[in-house]
């Protein structure tokens, strides 16, 4: 069996009627972002934390209103997937680790 690495898979999903846009995900060691996401759909981007450190979301609703949160904390090596559900006035971020 061979080596494989570790990452953390970050579903963007959108929950709400509106969009989201300007979403910024901070993550131990690096940051990713998307534009907009549209209602209903999911937007996946693996991840491989560097460091140990919480997820920190910002985004902004359907009127441009900014808002912030903080996810669960990520450490080096995690493997498994972390779920940020978003709606027009905040998101939820959830971690499931694989094989822990």
């Amino acid at each position: 069996m061979g080596c494989r690495s570790h990452v953390v898979k970050v579903n963007l999903i959108n929950i709400s009627q509106q969009p989201v846009t300007t979403i910024v995900v901070d993550y131990p060691g690096a940051t990713f972002g998307k534009n907009q996401l549209d209602p209903g759909k999911t937007y996946q981007y693996p991840v491989k934390p560097l460091e140990t450190g919480p997820l920190k979301i910002q985004f902004a609703d359907a009127n441009g209103k900014m808002h912030t949160a903080l996810g669960p904390e990520l450490h080096k090596n995690d493997d498994g997937l972390v779920e940020v559900r978003f709606d027009q006035e905040k998101a939820v971020a959830k971690l499931q680790l694989i094989g822990q």
